[in-house]
């Protein structure tokens, strides 16, 4: 069994100029600081940070570029990418669809990290989140959505795919602030506790 824990950033790194982004702006510059203080406790604890990240048909395009191309984009787009500014321990995915598994080397990366347990953050959460909490949990891995570090274009579309996640899938859905990073060991093994189910 794998035991480790991985923090997932899912689509928060763009220039938010696709089809809805206005509705979905607000939401995403909304959950920009509590992702940034979770990625932050997670780099602290050892925890790996993975973005996974749409590459918008692009497929020459790269992660590195996209950032740049998305602090050169100013306003909102550079607010959010300056608060969830990569680490270079960092890793990261670019996907072609709504999983990040989908044609990916997410599920090979998270065998060499030995990762048993994936903390999704990003947006949207009724599509790209929920989409790889299915896959993930169809892969034995554990999931934990922190719910305030996740947002869809509206408050009411995000409520719903919460419930979804905790009475369909079983999926534990707190506040960042509530899960808990150990270490323990030489290698430091991460685990997660969720205090309580909100």
């Amino acid at each position: 069994m794998r035991h480790h824990t991985a923090l997932l950033i899912i689509d928060m790194i763009s220039c938010w100029d696709f089809p809805d982004a206005d509705r979905l702006l607000p939401e995403a510059r909304r959950i920009t600081r509590p992702i940034a203080a979770l990625a932050a406790r997670c780099r602290r604890a050892s925890v790996p940070v993975v973005y996974a990240n749409d590459n918008r048909g692009q497929w020459r395009s790269d992660f590195a570029a996209l950032v740049e191309v998305s602090l050169a984009a100013g306003g909102a787009p550079r607010e959010i990418t300056e608060a969830l500014r990569p680490d270079p321990h960092d890793f990261f995915v670019l996907k072609p669809k709504q999983s990040a598994f989908f044609g990916t080397p997410l599920e090979l990366l998270l065998q060499h990290l030995d990762v048993g347990r994936l903390i999704l953050t990003g947006v949207s959460s009724d599509q790209c989140v929920l989409t790889l909490a299915i896959e993930a949990r169809m892969r034995d891995l554990d999931v934990v959505v922190p719910r305030d570090c996740s947002a869809t274009q509206t408050v009411g579309r995000h409520a719903a795919v919460v419930r979804q996640l905790r009475e369909t899938h079983k999926v534990p859905v707190v506040t960042g602030s509530r899960i808990l990073l150990q270490q323990s060991g030489r290698r430091a093994v991460s685990r997660v506790t969720t205090t309580d189910r909100e």
